[in-house]
C-alpha cells in the first residue's frame, strides 16, 4: 500500500484551486492514494460553472497574466488532470443540503459524502492537508 494524501478544501478562491489540484495530483503522480472533500466555499473548486471563473484575491491579476504566461493549467484542466490520476472527489453532503446544491451541480465523476465519509479515508493517511 502506497502513501495515503487527504485533502480538506473548504475555501473557494482561484488561489485555493491550485493548491489543491496542485498537491492532489503531484501525489496522485507519484502514485499515492489521494481524496479530496469539498466542504462549504470549496465546493466551488467542482461545481460545473463556478471554477471555471474562481476569483483572484484584490491585486493578483499579474499573478493571473503569469499563469498565462507560462502555460500553467487552467482550473478545468486540473480538475480533469486530477480525475485521471485516480483522485477521489467527496462533495460535503451537509453543505450541498444547506446550498440546496445537487450531485448533478458539479463535474462528473464526484462522490457526494459526509464527514465520516472522508475520515473513513484519512483515519490511517500519511499526509492530512487543509485548504
Amino acid at each position: 500500500m502506497g502513501t495515503k494524501v487527504a485533502i480538506i478544501a473548504s475555501n473557494g478562491s482561484m488561489f485555493d484551486a491550485y493548491k489543491v489540484f496542485n498537491i492532489a495530483t503531484a501525489s496522485a503522480a507519484t502514485n499515492a492514494e489521494v481524496a479530496v472533500f469539498f466542504t462549504f466555499e470549496g465546493l466551488n473548486l467542482i461545481h460545473k460553472q463556478a471554477h471555471r471563473q474562481l476569483p483572484l484575491p484584490a491585486g493578483a491579476e499579474p499573478v493571473a497574466a503569469g499563469f498565462k504566461r507560462t502555460n500553467v493549467p487552467s482550473i478545468p484542466e486540473l480538475v480533469e488532470m486530477a480525475q485521471e490520476l485516480g483522485v477521489v472527489f467527496i462533495a460535503c453532503q451537509m453543505t450541498m443540503d444547506v446550498m440546496n446544491l445537487t450531485k448533478e451541480s458539479f463535474v462528473d465523476g464526484i462522490e457526494v459524502g459526509g464527514a465520516v465519509t472522508f475520515l473513513d479515508f484519512a483515519m490511517d493517511a500519511d499526509i492530512t492537508l487543509s485548504f
